[in-house]
């Protein structure tokens, strides 16, 4: 992307500006390694180089989960859609990581998301399949302020954005400039802007998804974070979903608006650790924005004007333990076809166990039935995908008995089972104590899905099975096995399910899966499924 300034003014006047893909690679890149700011120079910063940064302003940097995807502004670039009609036009551009973790040549987005007169990323979910920009749109139309969401299309394109319709949003998106970002569980968005008309000074809102798929009011993040007489913007929440960064000229500064680091202390967000500012190198005497981590949480990205190629760089920078998010969990996997092994476009969710709440969402690449989410210690969840006419055999990963032993990252693939007679579904999350066969109150929520499921195909009918290992006698694994069926057969029952439409069995250790040699094997041997009878 690096361009001298003279070699951009003779661009100007002998080529033909076109909206493009990627920059013009006959046009001579010119290396500037004395400017790069490197570990050597600061220990701390690291410039991203002359693929990403020119001479140019480059502002706003939006980083994936994984750390391999990075999305920025670039101003005044020729290939910018609107470079001739407005002044300081904005586009969005993006860079990604090769194999070697090298950044590739940044990229000018394609229409439409690069069609208005300023343009934005402002969050990148963690599975990398939607991004929220900047603007209102409906099916790509600009509509005017406000903040809209574009997803990752089975051809590797990005669809026309929507807007997000938030209660009342015009009343408080008033001021000179507003923005947003997202939580990573997709469920809770985060805004700055102001009800005063014409005000340079922001504060921070909550908003919340509801059932529906709109978004609850905004609700000020609280005293402790919104000063009055004071400018806070550019929130970011780490992955940790309660360690917050945000910009702000409030005292204690070292110039103009500086980054700040808060924790959420509850979940009402109106209760606030007090805010810490972050310091040099990362804070300057000049105006300090656009704060953003990857997952990991070991390196911030944010604008500097410090030793850049131009007026403004982007930047990589190396957290300190006091400035670090707690550490999280990153789940990647993909979706298939249980019966075809194929890939599967889907939605996922993910619930904590045993009460069963929401605790977030994400989707499947609709190519290669990828994903990612990221999910917080301390917790054990129940995790599936869902699509129209599968079942989901859904996940256990229980964070609660882990260790906080720093950044990890999960492998796990989902299965979605065709509704279809003969298909045998077995169901991870239904457990008992040992010799027991009492549901313990973890089971309620998979079971439920399976009421739901009988619900809404009042045709179904199945038979519920349990099995065991081989530990023990025929009898009585034949016995506890009976048992158990019968146990989630009489909760099915309990929920208002015709009696008709359910047998139990136990088939005790008779229909292994795997081996009963080794302790994993075991472990698979012993479980519930249902299989379909009749659809």
């Amino acid at each position: 992307m690096k361009k001298t300034i003279l070699t951009l003014l003779v661009y100007l006047f002998t080529k033909t500006i076109v909206a493009q893909t990627a920059f013009d690679s006959s046009i001579a890149l010119v290396p500037q390694a004395a400017n790069i700011i490197t570990a050597s120079t600061i220990i701390k910063i690291e410039n991203l180089g002359i693929n990403i940064n020119s001479d140019l302003p480059e502002l706003r940097p939006t980083i994936s989960a994984d750390g391999n995807l990075l999305f920025f502004i670039c101003q005044n670039h020729p290939a910018n859609t609107k470079f001739r009609s407005v002044p300081n036009s904005q586009d969005i551009w993006y860079s990604k990581r090769d194999s070697l973790g090298n950044w590739c040549e940044a990229r000018h987005m394609r229409s439409p998301l690069n069609s208005t007169h300023y343009n934005a990323v402002y969050w990148i979910s963690p599975d990398n399949n939607r991004i929220l920009i900047r603007g209102a749109f409906t099916e790509g139309a600009f509509l005017g302020k406000g903040v809209s969401m574009s997803h990752l299309q089975a051809d590797s394109t990005w669809s026309a954005p929507n807007m997000l319709y938030i209660k009342n949003y015009e009343k408080y998106d008033n001021g000179r400039q507003s923005g947003a970002t997202m939580a990573h569980d997709g469920q809770t968005l985060l805004l700055y802007m102001t009800p005063e008309r014409g005000s340079p000074e922001n504060d921070l809102y909550v908003c919340f998804l509801t059932a529906n798929g709109s978004w609850t009011e905004p609700k000020s993040l609280g005293k402790k974070i919104n000063l009055p007489g004071y400018d806070e913007m550019t929130p970011y929440l780490a992955a940790d979903g309660v360690t917050m960064y945000f910009s702000s000229n409030r005292p204690g500064g070292l110039g103009d608006n500086d980054i700040w680091m808060t924790k959420r202390l509850d979940k009402t967000w109106q209760k606030w650790s007090e805010p810490v500012n972050l310091g040099s190198p990362i804070n300057t005497e000049d105006w300090d924005a656009f704060f953003t981590l990857d997952a990991g949480g070991e390196y911030a990205y944010l604008t500097t004007n410090l030793d850049t190629y131009g007026q403004s760089d982007i930047v990589r920078v190396k957290l300190l333990e006091k400035e670090k998010p707690d550490p999280v969990v990153l789940v990647s996997g993909n979706v298939y076809n249980a019966k075809t092994k194929q890939p599967l476009s889907a939605s996922l969710i993910y619930e904590t166990l045993p009460d069963g709440t929401e605790a977030g969402n994400g989707v499947s690449n609709p190519a290669d039935g990828a994903f990612k989410i990221v999910l917080p210690y301390d917790k054990n969840y129940l995790i599936r995908a869902t699509a129209d006419k599968f079942f989901a055999q859904s996940e256990n990963l229980n964070l609660d008995s882990l260790t906080k032993a720093g950044y990890k990252e999960i492998h796990k693939d989902l299965y979605l089972m065709p509704i279809e007679i003969g298909q045998v579904v077995r169901l991870n999350n239904v457990f008992f104590d040992f010799d027991k066969w009492d549901l313990r109150p973890e089971s309620y929520v998979e079971l439920d899905r399976v009421v739901k499921l009988l619900e809404e195909n009042p045709a179904i009918e199945i038979e519920m099975s349990a099995h065991t290992d081989s530990k023990g006698s025929d009898e009585y694994n034949f016995t506890l096995s009976d048992n158990r069926a019968r146990s989630v057969r009489d909760y099915i029952l309990s929920r208002g399910i015709g009696e008709s439409r359910i047998i139990s069995q136990g088939y005790g250790e008779t229909k292994p899966v795997a081996t009963n040699d080794t302790d994993d094997g075991r472990q698979l041997n012993r479980r519930v499924e249902f299989k379909i009878l009749k659809n």
